[in-house]
């Protein structure tokens, strides 16, 4: 059997999706508080895993799954276009799956846990016969989970080596649920394609203009609660910034909902930035409360 091209397989992988997982994950890492110099070697493998391997099995199995429909709608794929032959988009999910289940069991029981669940949850995306994708509600939820909170509680798990705290997996759920409302708009291209292929997302089912609303709510109720959240762990100069891009998202919203599927690629270039900021903005507040503690413990124990 002819074997694909090594681009061919690197487009398949779409290494530009990998970005969110990985930032998610850098996350993690920087809200643990933990030294990343002196565990470097980890924080690559861990980056290698949120990214090229979890991710690139998603992206992989989706298209594997999607090749029939995408040979109507996208035939310059690698799949259909034949640039990845046969079965070879199968055996690349299947080896890409296996290699993340190995580097994750590397990385300690609790990333391995983590990764197992990142896993099932792209096969379940796209694969019958759950196929997540074709609902509003959980195909979003299962790509939120996946590229904002499992890579997120991984960094920390990583860092730690033990289950992170529970500040920590606090702000993993609060992005993810979030993160429901950009999957919803990224939804928003595809409209007509989902009405005639029976994929049931919020623009479809809900109508154009409530979904963008409940997209905007979505997004914003989950980072109100981080807000109140850092304020309460003693952060408030740091809810203040998150505070600060929450408003500056609620003015982008307004052009947003006056034309939600003329506008919706454009919020995720400028909302959608200003939201995954937020996130690193959450964890250096952790980050530094951590140091904050680790300096006082020192103090402590320094004779006066």
């Amino acid at each position: 059997m002819q074997r694909p091209a090594p681009d061919a397989v690197i487009e398949l992988l779409k290494p530009i999706t990998w970005f969110a997982p990985m930032w998610a994950f850098g996350c993690g890492v920087v809200s643990s508080g933990l030294s990343v110099t002196e565990n470097w070697h980890v924080v690559l493998l861990g980056v290698l895993l949120a990214g090229p391997l979890v991710c690139g099995t998603s992206q992989v199995v989706n298209d594997w799954f999607d090749r029939d429909v995408d040979a109507i709608n996208e035939p310059q794929r690698p799949i259909p276009s034949q640039r990845v032959p046969g079965e070879w988009g199968l055996i690349i999910a299947a080896t890409w799956t296996c290699l993340s289940v190995i580097v994750a069991a590397l990385l300690g029981p609790w990333v391995f846990v983590a990764a197992v669940i990142g896993l099932i949850l792209a096969w379940a995306y796209s694969a019958p016969p759950l196929r997540l994708k074709r609902s509003g509600w959980l195909g979003p939820s299962a790509v939120a989970l996946s590229y904002e909170g499992l890579p997120w509680f991984t960094g920390a798990a990583v860092m730690a080596s033990a289950f992170p705290d529970a500040r920590i997996v606090s702000l993993a759920v609060l992005y993810s649920l979030g993160a429901h409302g950009i999957m919803t708009l990224n939804d928003f291209k595809a409209v007509s394609g989902d009405e005639q292929t029976g994929v049931r997302s919020l623009p479809v089912t809900l109508g154009v203009g409530p979904a963008a609303r409940l997209s905007c709510v979505v997004m914003a109720a989950p980072q109100v609660v981080v807000i109140g959240l850092l304020i309460h762990w003693g952060a408030p100069a740091f809810a203040a910034g998150v505070a600060a891009l929450l408003v500056a998202q609620f003015a982008l919203m307004v052009r947003l909902l006056k034309d939600p599927a003329r506008y919706a690629p454009w919020y995720n270039a400028t909302g959608t930035s200003l939201y995954v900021l937020g996130m690193l903005v959450s964890a250096l507040a952790l980050n530094l409360s951590v140091e904050t503690a680790g300096m006082a413990v020192i103090a402590t124990e320094i004779p006066g």
